[in-house]
């Protein structure tokens, strides 16, 4: 295994780009700590595959470097990095079966036959195959193949990393939460470094321990689920994450209070003035919204109630502004108005997208 660091990176399809905009990747600094289980987040045309790329040795940025327990493996070709790749689709010999699937590497790299057999018995194990070992693999279906090529890059001991690109796309939904688990199963008993590469905020966050959410070429926030959940970094991460994802209003703020419309907001702290023009905006997770008949909060217009089984999501509108609470499954209202209750600790400010602090 190996850190991975990436300094000053970044990438453009054009020969000559003229501005920021040409590029697929802005320039980051990021991090990948050895043994780490990270999740690779945002939506399609964001980078994601690029940045796997660039790291895997298919694709030389165009600025910056790559390196590996600081040896710069910029320029290093992809067979020389020690870094296994697992794609979208299962990349495997059909004719061969299970068995000579998984020796397929170690056999390459001359690995002696007790260790193939002991490290091949071992990753089916772990992948629950041992039944199928002696299958064509041409004949399995198409999870099973999606194994065979996970455990082709997990039967290597000698690996940098591991670098999934959306593995799980062509899995059947009921089984991605089986194959999911036991990827995690597998980063802790190997402490493989891993990066899963994905556009599906499920399996980033029930799979990683740290999430780097990429928008439009930039890596906008790198943290935890909490982190991701509680305090995102960028109006995208507020959106992206969470189901409904964060509200999020313009406003004007004086100190300690934001005004939405007519409508005065305690923020709990004081801010700076923001400069001339900027896009000024607060965010709140529905979760952390309160709905009730009557009493204090601001007066909202109810537009919709959707009951989703153990809660209900209102749909409301602020000043003209919609928003999503998420209230109890016993909620009941009379008509279409109602109060609403923010909590000042859980509201972020946003000035042009970006969350900014106040001071208590």
């Amino acid at each position: 295994m190996a850190r991975i660091d990436l300094v000053d990176l970044a990438h453009s399809y054009m020969s000559n780009p003229a501005s920021r905009a040409d590029y697929a990747l802005k320039e980051m600094t990021l991090s990948w700590e050895d043994g780490g289980a990270y999740a690779l987040l945002g939506p399609s045309g964001c980078g994601k595959t690029t940045l796997l790329n660039i790291m895997s040795g298919l694709l030389v940025p165009s600025q910056g470097r790559v390196l590996f327990d600081g040896r710069d493996m910029t320029q290093i070709i992809t067979e020389d990095r020690n870094i296994a790749q697992v794609f979208q689709f299962p990349v495997i010999y059909d004719t061969m079966t299970v068995r000579q699937n998984l020796e397929f590497p170690l056999r390459n790299r001359g690995v002696p036959e007790a260790e193939i057999k002991t490290r091949v018995a071992e990753i089916a194990e772990s992948l629950h195959m041992t039944a199928e070992l002696d299958h064509k693999a041409r004949g399995l279906t198409a999870d099973a193949k999606q194994k065979i090529s996970l455990g082709r890059g997990l039967v290597r001991q000698d690996t940098a990393a591991i670098l999934f690109d959306e593995p799980l796309t062509v899995i059947d939904p009921h089984l991605k939460w089986v194959l999911r688990r036991q990827l995690k199963d597998l980063h802790r008993r190997y402490d493989f470094t891993m990066v899963y590469v994905t556009h599906d905020q499920t399996e980033a966050l029930t799979f990683a321990d740290k999430v780097v959410v990429m928008y439009d070429g930039e890596v906008v926030q790198v943290g935890t689920p909490e982190e991701l959940f509680e305090r995102p970094a960028h109006t995208f991460v507020g959106y992206f994450i969470g189901s409904p994802g964060m509200n999020v209003l313009p406003c004007r703020v004086e100190g300690s209070t934001a005004h939405v419309g007519g409508q005065a907001l305690d923020l709990g702290r004081g801010y700076a003035p923001p400069a001339a023009g900027a896009k000024v905006e607060l965010g709140v997770r529905p979760e952390f919204l309160g709905l009730a008949a009557d009493g204090q909060g601001c007066p909202v217009t109810i537009q919709a109630m959707e009951d989703v089984g153990r809660y209900k999501i209102a749909r409301v509108t602020l000043e003209g502004h919609p928003m999503a609470v998420v209230a109890p499954e016993s909620a009941r209202f009379d008509g279409d108005r109602a109060r609403l209750s923010i909590d000042p600790g859980r509201i972020n400010l946003y000035v042009n997208d970006h969350l900014v602090e106040g001071s208590l």
